[in-house]
């Protein structure tokens, strides 16, 4: 057997080249994903979790599944147990984690790490692109009655997600928002008009590409809602598509799923105003406010 792949990022990238790697192993081993869940006395649903790097790793699982995979070589095992330490760094929200719902810190992990992050919003701006104030007032939605502090850590929290576009290397954002989004008030006109200039600065970010879907396309492919499409730098890691609901959300990695959501996303490229012509407009919705 192979030793493990040198893996260049983060954690995310980690525990998912090492769960590609486990899932390898426990095929190449003719093991099911039921017997190696029994024998680290956990369910086939945990193995599926593990494989797909969803999950943090115990190293005395770890420990247990290479045995039962047949890997005996000292080498290689102290090879994933390196993956393992990596896999489980913890990431720089975590002093944040307990206003962070566990479906939502995947995606946090997967957003730090994607090499291009392709969105449909359709009734907020997107997180990344949200100024200080219109995120304020979108979290105030979500969360009237907390206390201000705690909406301020939330807000912040947003905020430090955006650092991710300033980072060398960082993504690249290219972000559909539907016309609503932007002609749905959110907060005062002042925080309004606040957030179209950002967007505005934004647009001239070379890491940034921003399209407007406006009312005259009339009907489009993303009738169920708005989703994002993470692509990775690593060719053997799937894109994931994700949907979130209100208090929860769905990762989509199965290559035809992921295939149709793409076709979806070059379709409302193509029925989006041009990034220039979308600057032009959000001037003139500046205006109207």
């Amino acid at each position: 057997m192979p030793v493990p792949p040198h893996v260049e990022g983060g954690v995310t990238i980690a525990r998912m080249v090492l769960g590609a790697e486990l899932r390898r192993l426990r095929e190449e081993s003719g093991v099911s994903a039921q017997t190696a869940g029994a024998h680290i006395r956990a369910s086939h649903a945990k193995i599926s979790r593990m494989e797909l790097g969803r999950v943090g790793f115990k190293a005395q699982d770890i420990t247990e599944l290479l045995t039962l995979y047949g890997v005996t070589d000292g080498q290689q095992r102290a090879a994933y147990q390196t993956l393992v330490d990596r896999a489980n760094e913890r990431g720089w929200w975590s002093q944040e984690s307990d206003i962070i719902a566990n479906w939502f810190e995947m995606y946090l992990r997967l957003e730090q790490e994607a090499q291009i992050i392709r969105s449909y919003e359709v009734q907020f701006v997107h997180g990344l692109l949200q100024s200080e104030d219109y995120a304020r007032s979108v979290i105030r939605t979500r969360f009237a009655t907390d206390p201000v502090y705690e909406v301020d850590r939330r807000v912040n929290l947003r905020l430090n997600r955006q650092k991710v576009l300033e980072q060398p290397g960082g993504p690249k954002l290219w972000a559909i928002t539907d016309e609503a989004a932007l002609k749905r008030p959110i907060g005062s006109r002042a925080v309004m008009r606040g957030q179209l200039e950002h967007l505005l600065d934004l647009a001239d970010k070379p890491n940034v590409v921003i399209q407007l879907l406006p009312f005259q396309a009339g009907g489009h492919a993303a009738g169920g809602g708005p989703f994002t499409v993470l692509r990775f730098a690593i060719p053997e890691l799937p894109d994931i598509v994700y949907l979130e609901q209100l208090n929860s959300a769905v990762y989509i990695d199965k290559r035809f799923e992921v295939e149709e959501y793409l076709w979806i996303m070059e379709r409302l490229t193509v029925q989006a105003e041009t990034p220039a012509r979308t600057r032009t407009r959000l001037r003139e919705l500046l205006a109207e406010i």
